[in-house]
């Protein structure tokens, strides 16, 4: 028994499994944008945290699905516009974006899902987009869909 785990362990390792194409990400914005703030996972459900990271944008700069999927919901919440996209298990969400689409439309990885909204703004002294992502009721990093990104930390602000 314990040869025949090796062996398939073996396989596995020269033979790796195909990832399948909706598992392609992208960044939101083009050209990809710098982190203003980073995802902050709260230590529990209700505390407080930060649920997304927040990407540098321009006015009315238009915001493209960061994979395939179905828009899950498309709309205002507490005043903010807000795109939604399911992609299977994962959904990622977007805003303060202002979009055309339904629920239920498809959407391709890179296409135009909206534009930055000019108001409400989600960063209080800059435009710039909240990126989301959730698996369930759990928050993720969206930052996590596109694999090792280079890092360059900025000197603190005094």
């Amino acid at each position: 028994m314990r040869s025949l785990l090796l062996l398939l362990l073996c396989l596995l390792f020269l033979f790796p499994v195909p990832v399948a194409a909706e598992t392609v990400w992208r960044w939101p914005l083009d050209p990809p944008p710098r982190v203003l703030r980073p995802f902050e996972p709260p230590e529990f459900r209700w505390s407080p945290g930060h649920r997304g990271v927040d990407l540098t944008a321009e006015p009315a700069q238009e915001v493209l699905a960061a994979g395939s999927g179905r828009v899950h919901f498309a709309g205002t919440v507490a005043g903010t516009p807000v795109v939604s996209i399911s992609h299977g298990e994962l959904r990622t969400t977007y805003l303060p974006v202002e979009s055309d689409l339904a629920r239920g439309d498809p959407v391709t990885i890179g296409q135009v899902i909206g534009t930055i909204a000019a108001d409400p703004r989600h960063c209080p002294d800059l435009v710039c987009l909240h990126w989301g992502l959730r698996r369930g009721p759990d928050y993720l990093d969206p930052l996590s869909l596109l694999g090792p990104i280079d890092v360059r930390l900025l000197p603190r602000s005094r």
